[in-house]
């Protein structure tokens, strides 16, 4: 029944089965809790114990006194799955087996069907340590021929080298276990990188990762490096608005845009306190005089110390970062102000009025004639064009107005500055970034674009300064993190995947220990492939048996060394019953 109603669509919530069982149907976009032992991608059954239940099972009362023992030291309360003693997970899996099998004919079972894979919790009180039991159904066309059943095993954290297996002794314990005279051998490694580069002496991370996956064929010995000719992808997640990271001074302007949208929306803005003795009013009106000395015009490139101190006011842009991402020297007027009314000086509502009033007397008087970019749609760049002509509309500089105007301008600085830097640096076309900079949205979404701009220019600073990626390497990654803004909502978490080669990245993992590193033994095809796989890893494999579980499985020390990594070890292995 849950089979059938999953091929409508997957159910949101678990199903109950005789009073202690929780029915998971996993399928489409969703991760799969075994990925790691099984390569299958359609649907599966996961099964795990439901929680409400606080009767004792007859099944979990058979236990030996070592079962029961192993099972007070796993944590009583836990937010996470709960799972299954190995005795019930076997009864569980009996009873799937055989209303499967075409042999069972007094079960009257009018109609067999091919039911997907199941995958039970199991809570590793058994001597193996059992983590998973799973069943899998062989098929010949539509009909059922056997299943496939598999154990993954799990044993430490351990650091004892002597305690990880032999490549030579797994592949013979395979040949026999499966009759096998040929295998073959797949390799897996996964590295953390971030934790391996640093920038000035500082390590760069948070709640960012960037890990590199490698895959190789032909395995020669347990934990050997992947070699040069493997395959590699590397998984980047990164959060902003880390302040060791080089570009936090732009995050931080992003911040004070980000705040001016929410007043915006709200009617309730958040001034920051100012950093500067000089208020921003005095800072205007500086700048006001110093333009109106121009009578023919403001130019930028006139004043090299005009230059130098506007770039030190726009961004305070760390050193190491200074060749990828530096300031602009084409600010126009609105530009400037923005940097000179931004977070570090405008401090409130009626600051900025007289701010505004005193730029638009400037105008109507014909004091300044400012520069402006073309294209600039903002209100005060609309003034200013009108001011050329002499005469310009009136503007009520009460309510929303001003706000909006500071926004404004400083949504059309902060684009041409993401736009000049993926464009320069990493060879971007702006035919693809028109979505990302277009006006023909409300201001709102305007700003959630900007957004995914920086999150993109934060992804592609960390490859650059961590990584030393160059443009060959920039340019796939930023269409991959356009193509995938384009049609999603901002998310920080997501994992923007590259292929690379392991040549680019090995110089920061070759001296360090992988994070996982796997081996899986194969023999036969098709329907007939059998696999072992053997597995190393930091952390638990599986989140029904956290960390707080590693002292049931724990039967060695560190010898008091604190650099030796400490290892899960785990074994996944497959036997076939066929039915005919």
């Amino acid at each position: 029944r849950i089979y059938e109603e999953g091929r409508e669509s997957i159910p949101e919530h678990p199903y109950l089965f005789e009073t202690d069982v929780e029915i998971c149907l996993i399928g489409g976009s969703c991760k799969s809790p075994v990925e790691r032992f099984w390569n299958g991608n359609n649907m599966v059954y996961i099964l795990q114990k439901a929680q409400h239940n606080e009767e004792s099972d007859p099944m979990e009362e058979s236990k030996t006194d070592d079962a029961i023992y192993a099972s007070e030291l796993l944590p009583k309360e836990s937010s996470g799955p709960v799972a299954f003693s190995v005795r019930r997970a076997k009864q569980l899996i009996s009873l799937y087996t055989m209303v499967q099998n075409p042999n069972m004919t007094h079960l009257k079972i009018s109609e067999l069907v091919v039911l997907p894979p199941l995958w039970i919790r199991c809570d590793g009180s058994d001597p193996e340590h059992t983590c998973w039991l799973g069943a899998e159904p062989l098929k010949a066309g539509n009909k059922i021929t056997g299943i496939n059943f598999h154990m993954v095993t799990c044993d430490g954290p351990a650091a004892h080298k002597t305690c990880f297996a032999n490549m030579e002794e797994l592949k013979m314990a395979h040949k026999m276990k499966h009759h096998s005279s040929i295998v073959m051998t797949k390799g897996f490694a996964q590295y953390e990188l971030v934790r391996a580069a640093a920038i000035e002496d500082t390590i760069i991370e948070s709640e960012s990762n960037i890990y590199v996956d490698i895959t190789w064929n032909t395995v020669d010995k347990i934990l050997e490096t992947p070699p040069l000719i493997s395959a590699a992808t590397l998984n980047i997640t990164l959060e902003s608005g880390d302040p060791r990271s080089p570009v936090y001074q732009l995050y931080r302007e992003l911040q004070f845009l980000l705040a001016l949208a929410e007043g915006l929306k709200t009617g309730v803005t958040e001034w920051p306190e100012p950093l500067e003795s000089e208020s921003a009013v005095e800072l205007v009106q500086e700048f006001l005089t110093d333009l109106k000395k121009k009578l023919d015009g403001y130019c930028i490139s006139g004043n090299s110390n005009e230059t130098e101190k506007i770039k030190c006011d726009t961004a305070a842009v760390d050193s190491s970062i200074k060749s990828i991402f530096s300031e602009r020297g084409d600010l126009d007027f609105a530009e400037q102000l923005w940097c000179k009314m931004r977070s570090k000086c405008v401090s409130s509502y009626q600051e900025l009025i007289v701010c505004f009033t005193l730029i638009i007397k400037s105008l109507e008087h014909g004091e300044i004639q400012p520069w402006i970019h073309q294209g600039s749609s903002s209100l005060l760049s609309k003034l200013i064009q009108q001011s050329y002509h002499g005469k310009i509309e009136v503007v009520s500089l009460s309510g929303i107005t001003p706000i909006q105007m500071l926004l404004e301008i400083g949504l059309d600085k902060m684009k041409k500055d993401y736009v000049s830097f993926f464009i320069v640096k990493s060879g971007s076309s702006l035919l693809f970034q028109d979505y990302f900079i277009s006006t023909s949205v409300d201001l709102q979404e305007q700003v959630h674009r900007v957004q995914k701009l920086h999150h993109m220019l934060e992804i592609m600073v960390s490859c650059t300064v961590l990584l030393q990626f160059k443009h060959e390497n920039l340019f796939p990654l930023t269409q991959i993190c356009m193509k995938y803004y384009k049609e999603n909502p901002l998310n920080e978490k997501h994992v923007f995947q590259l292929p690379i080669r392991p040549a680019l990245v090995k110089k920061f993992y070759q001296n360090d220990s992988p994070e996982i590193w796997k081996v899986d033994i194969s023999s036969g095809h098709g329907q007939k492939e059998v696999k072992t796989t053997w597995q190393v890893s930091t952390n638990p494999p599986v989140e029904h048996m956290t960390s707080n579980t590693t002292g049931l499985f724990s039967d060695s020390t560190v010898n008091g060394s604190s650099e030796e990594r400490m290892y899960f070890i785990t074994m996944a292995k497959c036997s076939q019953v066929h039915f005919t």
